[in-house]
Protein backbone atom coordinates (compact mmCIF):
# COMPACT_ATOMS: atom_id res chain seq x y z
CA UNK A 1 0.00 0.00 0.00
CA UNK A 2 3.03 2.47 0.73
CA UNK A 3 4.62 1.50 -2.41
CA UNK A 4 1.22 2.43 -4.25
CA UNK A 5 0.98 5.64 -2.60
CA UNK A 6 4.52 6.60 -3.01
CA UNK A 7 4.08 5.84 -7.26
CA UNK A 8 1.09 7.44 -7.21
CA UNK A 9 2.57 10.95 -5.47
CA UNK A 10 5.60 10.75 -7.98
CA UNK A 11 3.10 10.88 -11.02
CA UNK A 12 0.73 13.19 -9.35
CA UNK A 13 4.24 15.65 -9.04
CA UNK A 14 5.18 15.32 -12.84
CA UNK A 15 1.63 15.62 -13.75
CA UNK A 16 1.53 18.74 -12.02
CA UNK A 17 4.69 20.31 -13.51
CA UNK A 18 4.00 18.79 -16.74
CA UNK A 19 7.89 17.89 -17.04
CA UNK A 20 10.46 15.28 -15.40
CA UNK A 21 12.20 15.77 -12.08
CA UNK A 22 15.21 16.99 -14.08
CA UNK A 23 13.67 19.68 -15.75
CA UNK A 24 13.22 23.67 -15.11
CA UNK A 25 9.75 24.43 -13.50
CA UNK A 26 7.65 26.29 -16.27
CA UNK A 27 5.85 28.03 -13.52
CA UNK A 28 8.83 29.26 -12.22
CA UNK A 29 10.44 30.66 -15.60
CA UNK A 30 6.90 32.32 -16.31
CA UNK A 31 7.17 34.26 -13.39
CA UNK A 32 10.45 35.62 -14.51
CA UNK A 33 9.35 36.20 -17.87
CA UNK A 34 6.31 38.17 -16.73
CA UNK A 35 8.58 40.57 -14.59
CA UNK A 36 11.13 40.34 -17.19
CA UNK A 37 8.63 42.75 -19.31
CA UNK A 38 7.55 45.23 -16.58
CA UNK A 39 11.22 45.48 -16.22
CA UNK A 40 11.52 46.72 -19.71
CA UNK A 41 8.63 49.39 -19.41
CA UNK A 42 10.99 50.84 -16.00
CA UNK A 43 13.85 51.21 -18.26
CA UNK A 44 12.44 52.14 -20.97
CA UNK A 45 10.48 55.00 -18.81
CA UNK A 46 14.01 55.62 -16.72
CA UNK A 47 15.61 56.89 -19.58
CA UNK A 48 13.40 58.13 -22.34
CA UNK A 49 10.35 59.25 -19.85
CA UNK A 50 11.09 63.42 -18.60
CA UNK A 51 8.35 63.01 -16.25
CA UNK A 52 9.67 59.10 -14.86
CA UNK A 53 8.77 59.00 -10.92
CA UNK A 54 11.77 57.59 -8.61
CA UNK A 55 10.29 58.74 -5.32
CA UNK A 56 10.62 55.02 -3.77
CA UNK A 57 12.95 56.17 -1.04
CA UNK A 58 12.75 58.43 2.14
CA UNK A 59 16.22 59.79 1.20
CA UNK A 60 14.56 61.23 -2.47
CA UNK A 61 10.80 61.48 -1.39
CA UNK A 62 9.40 65.03 -0.28
CA UNK A 63 6.55 65.14 2.06
CA UNK A 64 3.66 66.46 -0.21
CA UNK A 65 4.95 65.84 -3.44
CA UNK A 66 2.39 64.85 -6.04
CA UNK A 67 1.96 61.52 -7.13
CA UNK A 68 0.28 61.70 -10.43
CA UNK A 69 -1.67 58.27 -10.55
CA UNK A 70 -1.05 56.91 -14.12
CA UNK A 71 2.50 57.99 -13.33
CA UNK A 72 2.72 56.29 -10.06
CA UNK A 73 0.93 53.00 -10.51
CA UNK A 74 3.29 52.51 -13.54
CA UNK A 75 6.28 52.75 -11.66
CA UNK A 76 5.01 51.00 -8.68
CA UNK A 77 3.76 47.92 -11.11
CA UNK A 78 7.65 47.33 -11.76
CA UNK A 79 8.69 47.31 -7.86
CA UNK A 80 8.03 43.68 -8.69
CA UNK A 81 10.57 42.96 -11.00
CA UNK A 82 14.02 42.86 -8.24
CA UNK A 83 12.29 41.51 -5.55
CA UNK A 84 11.29 38.20 -7.96
CA UNK A 85 14.44 38.26 -10.11
CA UNK A 86 16.40 38.14 -6.41
CA UNK A 87 14.09 35.41 -4.67
CA UNK A 88 13.79 33.16 -7.91
CA UNK A 89 17.79 33.29 -8.43
CA UNK A 90 17.75 31.60 -4.93
CA UNK A 91 15.30 29.11 -5.94
CA UNK A 92 17.17 28.05 -9.39
CA UNK A 93 20.17 27.95 -7.47
CA UNK A 94 19.18 26.03 -4.60
CA UNK A 95 17.79 23.53 -6.99
CA UNK A 96 21.00 23.07 -8.95
CA UNK A 97 23.58 22.94 -6.04
CA UNK A 98 21.15 20.65 -3.93
CA UNK A 99 20.70 18.18 -6.39
CA UNK A 100 24.87 18.02 -7.26
CA UNK A 101 24.93 17.58 -3.14
CA UNK A 102 22.77 14.47 -3.11
CA UNK A 103 24.58 13.36 -6.11
CA UNK A 104 27.65 13.79 -4.49
CA UNK A 105 29.59 16.52 -6.22
CA UNK A 106 32.89 17.58 -4.48
CA UNK A 107 31.76 20.40 -1.97
CA UNK A 108 34.22 22.39 -2.57
CA UNK A 109 33.78 22.15 -6.15
CA UNK A 110 29.88 23.48 -5.62
CA UNK A 111 31.79 26.24 -3.62
CA UNK A 112 33.77 27.67 -6.34
CA UNK A 113 30.85 27.22 -8.83
CA UNK A 114 28.56 29.49 -7.06
CA UNK A 115 31.54 32.35 -6.09
CA UNK A 116 32.76 32.47 -9.76
CA UNK A 117 28.75 32.85 -11.06
CA UNK A 118 28.55 35.29 -8.00
CA UNK A 119 31.49 36.98 -8.96
CA UNK A 120 30.51 37.25 -12.52
CA UNK A 121 27.14 38.59 -12.07
CA UNK A 122 28.15 41.04 -9.28
CA UNK A 123 31.27 42.27 -11.78
CA UNK A 124 28.69 43.16 -14.38
CA UNK A 125 27.67 46.23 -12.93
CA UNK A 126 30.78 48.04 -11.38
CA UNK A 127 32.04 47.37 -14.84
CA UNK A 128 29.81 47.17 -18.60
CA UNK A 129 26.56 48.69 -16.94
CA UNK A 130 28.12 51.50 -15.60
CA UNK A 131 30.59 52.18 -18.62
CA UNK A 132 26.70 52.10 -20.46
CA UNK A 133 25.47 54.56 -17.84
CA UNK A 134 28.03 56.70 -17.79
CA UNK A 135 28.83 56.53 -13.91
CA UNK A 136 30.00 53.79 -11.77
CA UNK A 137 26.47 51.99 -10.25
CA UNK A 138 26.03 49.08 -7.99
CA UNK A 139 22.34 47.99 -8.34
CA UNK A 140 20.51 44.70 -8.72
CA UNK A 141 23.26 42.79 -10.45
CA UNK A 142 25.91 43.17 -8.07
CA UNK A 143 23.28 42.73 -5.54
CA UNK A 144 22.12 39.37 -6.73
CA UNK A 145 25.84 38.64 -7.42
CA UNK A 146 27.23 39.09 -4.22
CA UNK A 147 24.61 37.61 -2.49
CA UNK A 148 24.83 34.61 -4.57
CA UNK A 149 28.20 34.43 -3.25
CA UNK A 150 27.25 34.22 0.53
CA UNK A 151 24.85 31.61 -0.35
CA UNK A 152 28.43 29.16 -0.53
CA UNK A 153 28.46 29.61 2.76
CA UNK A 154 24.74 29.47 3.93
CA UNK A 155 23.81 26.71 2.15
CA UNK A 156 25.56 24.31 4.85
CA UNK A 157 22.57 25.91 7.19
CA UNK A 158 19.28 24.13 8.09
CA UNK A 159 16.05 26.03 6.63
CA UNK A 160 14.61 27.22 9.53
CA UNK A 161 17.94 28.95 11.08
CA UNK A 162 17.87 30.64 7.11
CA UNK A 163 14.61 31.66 7.77
CA UNK A 164 15.13 33.30 10.98
CA UNK A 165 18.45 34.87 9.42
CA UNK A 166 16.27 36.01 6.57
CA UNK A 167 13.23 37.26 8.80
CA UNK A 168 15.92 38.78 11.35
CA UNK A 169 16.91 41.32 8.55
CA UNK A 170 13.76 42.18 7.09
CA UNK A 171 12.15 42.94 10.75
CA UNK A 172 15.19 44.37 12.63
CA UNK A 173 17.32 46.22 9.65
CA UNK A 174 15.74 49.32 9.89
CA UNK A 175 17.16 50.01 13.45
CA UNK A 176 20.59 49.55 11.30
CA UNK A 177 19.29 51.72 8.34
CA UNK A 178 18.33 54.25 11.07
CA UNK A 179 21.44 55.38 12.62
CA UNK A 180 23.06 56.94 9.83
CA UNK A 181 19.87 58.45 8.23
CA UNK A 182 19.09 60.44 5.93
CA UNK A 183 22.02 60.22 3.14
CA UNK A 184 22.88 63.30 1.81
CA UNK A 185 23.55 63.08 -1.73
CA UNK A 186 27.15 62.78 -1.77
CA UNK A 187 27.99 62.04 1.65
CA UNK A 188 27.31 59.08 4.22
CA UNK A 189 29.21 56.03 3.87
CA UNK A 190 30.17 53.83 0.91
CA UNK A 191 31.02 50.36 2.39
CA UNK A 192 27.30 51.37 4.47
CA UNK A 193 25.78 51.77 1.48
CA UNK A 194 27.11 48.43 -0.11
CA UNK A 195 26.17 46.65 2.63
CA UNK A 196 22.74 48.13 4.03
CA UNK A 197 21.65 51.55 3.13
CA UNK A 198 22.02 53.80 -0.19
CA UNK A 199 24.65 56.41 -1.72
CA UNK A 200 24.07 58.80 -4.67
CA UNK A 201 25.98 61.54 -6.17
CA UNK A 202 26.96 62.27 -9.55
CA UNK A 203 29.79 60.02 -10.21
CA UNK A 204 28.24 56.95 -7.91
CA UNK A 205 25.34 55.32 -7.03
CA UNK A 206 24.55 52.43 -4.88
CA UNK A 207 20.99 51.56 -4.74
CA UNK A 208 20.72 48.02 -3.86
CA UNK A 209 22.68 47.19 -0.95
CA UNK A 210 23.80 43.59 0.09
CA UNK A 211 21.60 43.06 3.39
CA UNK A 212 18.35 43.79 2.26
CA UNK A 213 18.62 41.51 -0.69
CA UNK A 214 20.61 38.34 0.63
CA UNK A 215 17.29 37.86 2.91
CA UNK A 216 15.26 37.53 0.07
CA UNK A 217 17.53 35.12 -1.53
CA UNK A 218 18.14 33.35 1.16
CA UNK A 219 13.72 32.74 1.21
CA UNK A 220 14.55 32.03 -2.10
CA UNK A 221 16.81 29.44 -1.38
CA UNK A 222 14.53 27.42 1.24
CA UNK A 223 11.37 27.73 -1.36
CA UNK A 224 13.76 25.42 -3.53
CA UNK A 225 14.71 23.53 -1.52
CA UNK A 226 10.78 22.97 -0.21
CA UNK A 227 10.25 22.33 -4.04
CA UNK A 228 12.63 19.22 -4.38
CA UNK A 229 11.37 18.05 -0.91
CA UNK A 230 7.89 18.05 -2.02
CA UNK A 231 8.67 16.02 -5.27
CA UNK A 232 10.73 13.33 -3.47
CA UNK A 233 7.50 13.23 -0.78
CA UNK A 234 8.85 15.06 2.26
CA UNK A 235 6.47 17.01 2.77
CA UNK A 236 2.86 17.43 2.04
CA UNK A 237 1.94 20.97 1.79
CA UNK A 238 1.45 21.71 -2.25
CA UNK A 239 3.01 24.84 -3.89
CA UNK A 240 0.06 26.13 -4.09
CA UNK A 241 -0.86 26.09 -0.71
CA UNK A 242 2.25 26.83 0.67
CA UNK A 243 2.60 30.14 -1.08
CA UNK A 244 -1.07 30.82 -1.26
CA UNK A 245 -0.78 31.01 2.63
CA UNK A 246 2.42 32.82 3.12
CA UNK A 247 1.70 35.34 -0.06
CA UNK A 248 -1.63 36.13 1.78
CA UNK A 249 -0.04 36.57 5.46
CA UNK A 250 2.53 38.87 3.95
CA UNK A 251 0.59 41.02 2.19
CA UNK A 252 -1.63 41.33 5.83
CA UNK A 253 1.75 42.09 7.12
CA UNK A 254 2.21 44.83 4.48
CA UNK A 255 -0.98 45.87 5.89
CA UNK A 256 -0.74 46.56 9.24
CA UNK A 257 2.65 48.44 8.80
CA UNK A 258 0.94 50.80 6.46
CA UNK A 259 -1.86 51.31 8.91
CA UNK A 260 0.29 52.08 11.84
CA UNK A 261 2.78 54.25 9.38
CA UNK A 262 5.91 54.10 11.88
CA UNK A 263 8.41 51.81 12.07
CA UNK A 264 8.97 49.47 9.44
CA UNK A 265 8.37 52.12 6.28
CA UNK A 266 11.87 52.57 6.06
CA UNK A 267 11.04 56.33 7.13
CA UNK A 268 8.72 56.73 3.65
CA UNK A 269 5.60 57.09 6.00
CA UNK A 270 2.07 57.74 4.27
CA UNK A 271 1.29 61.38 3.95
CA UNK A 272 -2.60 60.81 3.74
CA UNK A 273 -5.01 57.60 2.90
CA UNK A 274 -4.97 57.77 -0.76
CA UNK A 275 -3.99 54.29 -2.64
CA UNK A 276 -0.95 55.86 -3.81
CA UNK A 277 0.14 56.79 0.00
CA UNK A 278 -0.65 53.16 0.67
CA UNK A 279 1.37 51.70 -1.86
CA UNK A 280 4.64 54.28 -1.44
CA UNK A 281 7.00 52.01 -0.03
CA UNK A 282 10.52 52.56 0.50
CA UNK A 283 12.32 50.47 -2.75
CA UNK A 284 16.00 51.70 -1.67
CA UNK A 285 16.62 50.37 0.60
CA UNK A 286 14.14 48.13 0.79
CA UNK A 287 11.60 48.24 3.82
CA UNK A 288 9.55 45.36 5.67
CA UNK A 289 6.52 47.23 4.01
CA UNK A 290 7.83 46.86 0.49
CA UNK A 291 9.43 43.34 1.30
CA UNK A 292 5.66 41.86 2.11
CA UNK A 293 4.36 43.50 -0.41
CA UNK A 294 6.34 42.66 -3.00
CA UNK A 295 7.35 39.13 -2.12
CA UNK A 296 3.57 38.50 -0.91
CA UNK A 297 2.11 39.45 -4.53
CA UNK A 298 4.67 37.27 -6.12
CA UNK A 299 4.06 34.87 -4.29
CA UNK A 300 -0.01 35.03 -4.93
CA UNK A 301 0.67 35.08 -8.34
CA UNK A 302 3.23 32.53 -8.68
CA UNK A 303 0.88 30.06 -6.71
CA UNK A 304 -1.80 30.95 -9.52
CA UNK A 305 0.82 30.44 -11.85
CA UNK A 306 1.67 27.13 -10.77
CA UNK A 307 -2.06 26.25 -10.38
CA UNK A 308 -3.36 26.39 -13.86
CA UNK A 309 0.08 25.03 -15.35
CA UNK A 310 -1.03 21.23 -15.42
CA UNK A 311 -4.90 23.25 -17.35
CA UNK A 312 -3.45 25.09 -19.83
CA UNK A 313 -0.08 22.97 -20.55
CA UNK A 314 3.62 24.67 -21.24
CA UNK A 315 3.77 25.58 -24.71
CA UNK A 316 7.76 25.18 -25.55
CA UNK A 317 8.06 28.51 -27.34
CA UNK A 318 5.34 30.63 -25.55
CA UNK A 319 6.36 34.50 -24.65
CA UNK A 320 6.49 34.37 -21.04
CA UNK A 321 8.50 30.93 -21.04
CA UNK A 322 10.96 32.27 -24.02
CA UNK A 323 11.59 35.27 -21.65
CA UNK A 324 12.20 33.95 -18.02
CA UNK A 325 14.32 31.29 -20.24
CA UNK A 326 16.55 33.63 -21.20
CA UNK A 327 16.46 36.39 -18.80
CA UNK A 328 19.86 37.46 -17.77
CA UNK A 329 20.59 38.21 -21.76
CA UNK A 330 17.41 39.27 -21.95
CA UNK A 331 18.45 41.63 -19.07
CA UNK A 332 21.66 42.62 -20.58
CA UNK A 333 20.36 43.54 -24.34
CA UNK A 334 17.54 45.81 -23.54
CA UNK A 335 19.20 47.51 -20.26
CA UNK A 336 22.60 48.23 -22.60
CA UNK A 337 20.87 49.36 -25.43
CA UNK A 338 17.95 51.60 -23.62
CA UNK A 339 21.08 53.59 -21.51
CA UNK A 340 23.20 53.50 -23.83
CA UNK A 341 20.90 55.63 -25.96
CA UNK A 342 20.65 57.51 -23.20
CA UNK A 343 23.75 58.31 -22.07
CA UNK A 344 25.73 58.66 -25.62
CA UNK A 345 22.87 58.91 -28.07
CA UNK A 346 21.44 61.81 -26.37
CA UNK A 347 18.21 60.46 -26.18
CA UNK A 348 17.16 60.43 -22.24
CA UNK A 349 14.07 62.52 -21.35
CA UNK A 350 13.27 63.10 -24.93
CA UNK A 351 9.36 61.45 -24.54
CA UNK A 352 6.43 60.77 -22.20
CA UNK A 353 5.12 58.12 -20.55
CA UNK A 354 2.63 57.22 -23.25
CA UNK A 355 5.30 56.77 -25.73
CA UNK A 356 7.54 54.49 -22.98
CA UNK A 357 4.37 52.03 -23.22
CA UNK A 358 4.60 52.30 -27.35
CA UNK A 359 8.88 51.97 -27.27
CA UNK A 360 8.49 49.15 -24.37
CA UNK A 361 6.01 47.01 -26.82
CA UNK A 362 8.56 48.06 -30.15
CA UNK A 363 11.46 46.27 -27.73
CA UNK A 364 9.67 43.17 -26.30
CA UNK A 365 8.48 42.22 -30.14
CA UNK A 366 12.21 42.57 -31.39
CA UNK A 367 13.47 40.67 -28.51
CA UNK A 368 11.27 37.96 -28.53
CA UNK A 369 12.88 36.19 -31.41
CA UNK A 370 16.09 36.87 -30.07
CA UNK A 371 15.69 35.32 -27.00
CA UNK A 372 14.08 32.29 -28.96
CA UNK A 373 17.18 32.20 -30.93
CA UNK A 374 19.26 32.37 -27.64
CA UNK A 375 17.88 30.02 -25.88
CA UNK A 376 18.44 27.35 -29.14
CA UNK A 377 21.87 28.55 -29.11
CA UNK A 378 22.53 27.95 -25.80
CA UNK A 379 20.90 24.57 -25.72
CA UNK A 380 23.34 23.51 -28.42
CA UNK A 381 26.50 24.89 -26.59
CA UNK A 382 25.61 23.18 -22.89
CA UNK A 383 29.55 23.01 -21.81
CA UNK A 384 30.32 26.48 -22.45
CA UNK A 385 31.49 28.33 -19.26
CA UNK A 386 30.50 31.30 -20.16
CA UNK A 387 26.75 31.04 -21.74
CA UNK A 388 25.78 29.19 -18.81
CA UNK A 389 25.98 31.90 -16.98
CA UNK A 390 23.86 34.36 -19.72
Amino acid sequence: MAEMTHSCLKFKLKKEYHMPQSKRIASIDWMRGFVMILMVLDHVSMVYNGSHLSTDSAAKYVSGTALPAFDFFSRWLTHLCAPVFVFLAGTALAISVERKVAKGFDSWQIDKDILFRGAFIALLDPTLISFFSGKLIFQVLYAIGVAMMCMAFFRRLSSTLLIIAAMAWIIFGELLVSQGWPPEAGSGSIIQALLYSTYYSPNLSIMYPLLPWLAMMILGWVFGRYLLNYREGKVSITPVQLLLSLGLSALLSYLIIRYLNGYGNMMLYRDDDSWQQWLHVSKYPPSAAFTFLELGLMSVILGLMIYIEPIIGVRQNGVLLVFGQTSMMFYLVHRLILTGSGTYGGLRDVTDLNSSYLITLIFLILLYPFCLWYRSFKSRHRDSIWLKYL
